[in-house]
């Protein structure tokens, strides 16, 4: 953070037994504070660096921070569709638990090679890298190429066409 504009009031660091963020503590905890970040034991075993588990941590202020004006009109439809489609990998990781991977539909398949995507590339940084929002953004719609159009409910039919290039069959 240093020689960055902008100040940082707090960011608490707390550690619960069994990782539990349900317990009083780091819920009254996110709950006075303008976010948390909720780092991932399963991500870091991974060698994801930061290990930021993404479906539980929550900022209060990007709605306000995003978007036409902010950083890029697709932004907020964009981050909506990730999220909605990386909640599905994981739905599906646990669906391939039990009946295994070749039991799996195509359109499942295509969720966990999301999967594995989003965490190598976009989850995954360098520790010195420093990445531009229109570069992260870029890569976001990138990364959900490897998705079923059909399976892009949270972005337009335009800006799927305006920023997804589909792979060369």
């Amino acid at each position: 953070m240093r020689e960055r504009e902008g100040s940082v009031t707090q960011i608490p660091i707390l550690t619960m037994p069994n990782d539990d963020i349900t317990h009083p503590i780091p819920d009254l905890t996110g709950f006075i504070t303008e976010g948390q970040i909720v780092l991932s034991r399963d991500l870091d075993a991974k060698n994801i660096y930061p290990p930021i588990d993404v479906l539980t941590s929550l900022s209060r202020l990007m709605k306000d921070g995003i978007g036409k004006g902010y950083t890029r009109e697709d932004h907020p439809s964009v981050a909506s569709q990730l999220f909605a489609s990386y909640s599905r990998v994981q739905e599906v990781r646990s669906l391939a638990g039990v009946v295994g991977e070749d039991e799996l539909s195509k359109t499942d398949k295509a969720f966990l090679a999301f999967g594995r995507v989003f965490e190598d590339r976009f989850l995954k940084q360098g520790k010195e890298e420093d990445r531009e929002i229109g570069y992260s953004l870029d890569m976001a719609w990138d990364i959900l190429g490897e998705l079923p159009a059909g399976e892009l409910t949270r972005v337009s039919l335009a800006d799927i066409k305006e920023h997804i290039k589909k792979k060369e069959q």
